[in-house]
Formats: structure tokens, C-alpha cells, sequence
């Protein structure tokens, strides 16, 4: 077992700040390469210390943009334009980038696509839900409307 200084958020395992172990492969091969991660040291406590003093000094004013950006995206249904068949069936699937992208064009804000959570793929045509996590305590559920590209 590894155990890691979390720089970034990781779904499932914690935020930017934590202290956790994880076995040495998925320490070795994908946190420590992509930078989601840093090796515990005594010295690495001192930034742990500093990112979790940032993130209490950012806390209660991001959980309020949090919210707010939480109820335009849950009051305006997106839109994805994308090439589909005959049946409704589409090329491919809906990615977390394109709903991202159709966000931003529809007035909304910049997110991030790993923050983007698709339950099931989207290989269909009509409407699907899809969740945001914005914050920590905050999620929103936005409706995608998924149509045929002209």
C-alpha cells in the first residue's frame, strides 16, 4: 500500500488535500503520472496543511456559486446536436466534453468534463440526465436533450 497526498479531486477516493493509500499499482500508474497525486512525506504534511487552509478559506464563498450555478443549469435543458441513423441510434456516444462544450454555448458556465457524471452511455436520441458535481455538497442534475445533427 502507497500512501499519497491527493493534489487534485478523484472521484471515489477524495479531495485535493487528503491523506489516503492505495495499492502501489494505482499509485504507480495513474495518480502519480497524472499529477492527481504526490507521495506522503513529513515535509509533503506541510502542503497538506496549506491545501486544506485554502480550501477552508475558499469554502463558503465557492459552495454559494455552487448553488447558484446549480439552479441555472437545472432550470435551462441542454441541447447536443450529433450524427445519428435512421433508428435514433447515434455514431458513437455523447461524451462528457460535448456536454461541456453544449453548456458553455447555451450561456453557461465553463466545467470542467471530469466534474460531468453520464449514469449510463448515451447512444440514443431524446432526453437524458446527466450530474455535475460543482462542489464537494453540491450536485446538479441537468437534462440533456440529445437531437440529430442537420
Amino acid at each position: 500500500m502507497a500512501k499519497l497526498i491527493l493534489t487534485h479531486e478523484v472521484s471515489g477516493l477524495g479531495t485535493a488535500g487528503d491523506v489516503v493509500e492505495v495499492k502501489d499499482g494505482y499509485a504507480r500508474n495513474y495518480l502519480v503520472p497524472r499529477g492527481l497525486a504526490t507521495r506522503w512525506t513529513k515535509g509533503g504534511q506541510k502542503q497538506v496543511d496549506q491545501i486544506q487552509a485554502a480550501r477552508k478559506a475558499r469554502a463558503i464563498h465557492t459552495i454559494e456559486e455552487a448553488r447558484d450555478v446549480r439552479d441555472r443549469l437545472q432550470a435551462n435543458p441542454v441541447t447536443v446536436a450529433v450524427r445519428s441513423g435512421e433508428n435514433g441510434r447515434l455514431f458513437g456516444a455523447v461524451t462528457t466534453s460535448d456536454i461541456a462544450e453544449a453548456v458553455k454555448a447555451a450561456g453557461g458556465p465553463q466545467l470542467d468534463r471530469r466534474k460531468i457524471e453520464v449514469p449510463s452511455p448515451i447512444k440514443a436520441i431524446g432526453d437524458h440526465k446527466v450530474h455535475v458535481r460543482l462542489h464537494e455538497d453540491v450536485q446538479a442534475t441537468v437534462d440533456v436533450k440529445v437531437v440529430p445533427a442537420k
